[in-house]
């Protein structure tokens, strides 16, 4: 049954829909109110306690903009930002923003050969990042007449061959705005190009524009009554990894929408974290589970104030019920909700309204609400007709926050996004009778490990690499603490001696911490169908049942 016949059926926000001014350059928008906030704190570094005013960031981003134009940066051009969190993984974000340029964010702990794969896969024309991680990046570098900058050393040292931050600022001869290149952004330009395997296969970089990060964020905090109330008197703890699009979207950049003041942790410690909590009297905490997790199990937390949160939010991948209990207590003046979101939605696709200005009642393991200025709809994976409340199918979304598509990925794109412009999402939910979204499965084969994706082609076809191995399948193994664990089931080459360390030992050189494969089951044959494709869910059902092998 062609499901335009009957009509498609689709889901709204309980919220009205809002005037979002989506055709100005994201830090246009960013810093649209600045004249209200200017002298408030924008980025508190957790580090020193360094304190930058809105003022500060908005000038310092310029002066990096000019810097970067004075070292070639033009418009359009992509810039790779290889950094932990930090003031300046800020500044260069903006900075590219206001050239016009394009900013691909990778994971400081990628290995070399990654972080090669996505300056390759970009074009990145710059790299910004610590000195720790030039060896990851300065034979491409030189190969490829690529620059380098660090961020080390505040004496403006830095290594042979690389600039320091702080030069760039300073050797921009930056006097005023109209230091700035005239540039012309359009609103469908590409601002962000972050990495995702989407629904299945290989990492791809996912275009997100100056329209969709400022519809995504809109979406979020503007309006009368917004999805998530936060004001410039907040303070957001930024624990998450800005290079993440949860973080970028839901913390930096709704936190500088709104004049808050966004506290950086560079890395989550546990100790650290509810010590800045109480410093700093955070009031806005974005969470993924394993945090919740370490809140929950950590003996410290009792000995800390934390009753100045008043919203815990959730996100990366479902909270337990158990946990829900536990931040309750833990933070005992905080509404507690989860979201759901993809790196190609531009971020939220529905969000708990707990967080609204005018708040509702929310349900336990519900996502919330798909987000205002958006079209949900929920389809048979099999025949595409959109289906009505309490059916489970694929979730799908749209809206100008989505992404642009996949760089230099056309098929991939188009298999992901219709031609009616609907985001096919792989993931399997419902809506119940209040319009609250469930998500119940997914149809992707993607690993979620802390809310890091992991993308079993990836690792697969590392170890169809060995010689030893005939044949191999990667699948998710719930874990505790990561929630889920990539393992392999591999089919050894005739007469190899391979063994299970010999295997994880070649994959940890390769990838990041995340990627690791935690067990080896050797097996006689991958199942598959007849088409030849892994039937992943015959080998996680081997799992379920405690007899892998």
């Amino acid at each position: 049954m062609d499901p335009k016949q009957v009509g498609d059926i689709i889901f709204r926000s309980k919220l009205p829909d809002i005037y979002i001014p989506n055709h100005l350059p994201l830090h246009s928008y960013c810093f649209q109110n600045i004249s209200e906030f200017s002298s408030r704190p924008c980025l508190i570094n957790g580090s020193n306690n360094q304190i930058y005013t809105y003022a500060d960031v908005e000038l310092t981003s310029r002066k990096v903009a000019v810097g970067l134009n004075k070292l070639g940066i033009q418009q359009k051009d992509t810039i790779m930002i290889l950094l932990p969190n930090s003031p300046e993984f800020v500044f260069t974000f903006l900075g590219a923003s206001y050239l016009g340029a394009i900013s691909t964010m990778a994971n400081p702990l990628f290995t070399q050969a990654e972080v090669v794969k996505q300056a390759k896969a970009s074009n990145a024309k710059l790299i910004i990042t610590q000195e720790c991680n030039l060896d990851k990046v300065k034979d491409y570098a030189f190969e490829n007449d690529v620059k380098v900058i660090c961020i080390d050393d505040s004496s403006g040292a830095s290594p042979e061959g690389c600039l320091h931050f702080s030069n760039l600022i300073l050797n921009s001869g930056f006097a005023s705005e109209h230091d700035l290149p005239e540039v012309e952004i359009n609103a469908d330009d590409v601002v962000a190009l972050l990495y995702s395997s989407g629904t299945t296969g290989l990492p791809k970089g996912v275009m997100l524009t100056h329209r969709g990060l400022v519809t995504s964020v809109a979406q979020q905090v503007d309006g009368e009554n917004p999805t998530l109330y936060i004001h410039n008197e907040d303070v957001i703890l930024c624990a998450l990894p800005m290079f993440h699009i949860y973080s970028l979207d839901s913390i930096l950049l709704c936190g500088l929408r709104v004049g808050a003041a966004i506290l950086i942790m560079q890395k989550f410690d546990i100790v650290t974290f509810l010590e800045l909590v109480q410093k700093y009297k955070v009031t806005i905490g974005p969470f993924v589970p394993p945090i919740v997790l370490a809140i929950a199990k950590s003996p410290f937390v009792d000995n800390y104030d934390l009753s100045s949160v008043r919203i815990v939010m959730c996100g990366g991948a479902p909270l337990a019920e158990e946990h829900e209990d536990a931040v309750r207590t833990k933070f005992p003046n905080a509404k507690l909700g989860q979201g759901y979101g993809m790196t190609e939605a531009g971020a939220p696709l529905a969000m708990c309204l707990a967080f609204a200005k005018e708040p509702f009642e929310i349900k336990s393991g519900a996502c919330g609400t798909v987000i205002r200025n958006a079209e949900m709809k929920i389809v048979d994976p099999n025949t595409g007709v959109s289906l009505p409340r309490n059916k489970p199918g694929e979730i799908c979304i749209r809206g100008d926050q989505i992404m642009k598509g996949y760089l230099n990925d056309p098929e991939a794109t188009a298999r992901t996004v219709d031609k009616e412009g609907w985001l096919h999402t792989g993931d399997i939910g419902y809506i119940d009778n209040d319009d609250e979204l469930f998500v119940v499965d997914r149809l992707k084969e993607l690993i979620k490990y802390k809310g890091f994706q992991v993308a079993p082609a990836e690792l697969e076809t590392l170890l169809l690499n060995l010689p030893s191995i005939m044949d191999a399948a990667v699948v998710p193994m719930k874990d505790e603490q990561a929630g889920e664990v990539p393992v392999a089931f591999v089919v050894k080459s005739s007469g190899s001696t391979i063994t299970e360390d010999e295997i994880k030992d070649f994959i940890s050189k390769q990838v990041i911490f995340y990627k690791r494969i935690k067990r080896i089951f050797f097996v006689d044959a991958v199942p598959k169908s007849p088409s030849g494709k892994i039937l992943r869910k015959d080998l996680r059902a081997r799992l379920a049942t405690g007899l892998p092998s």
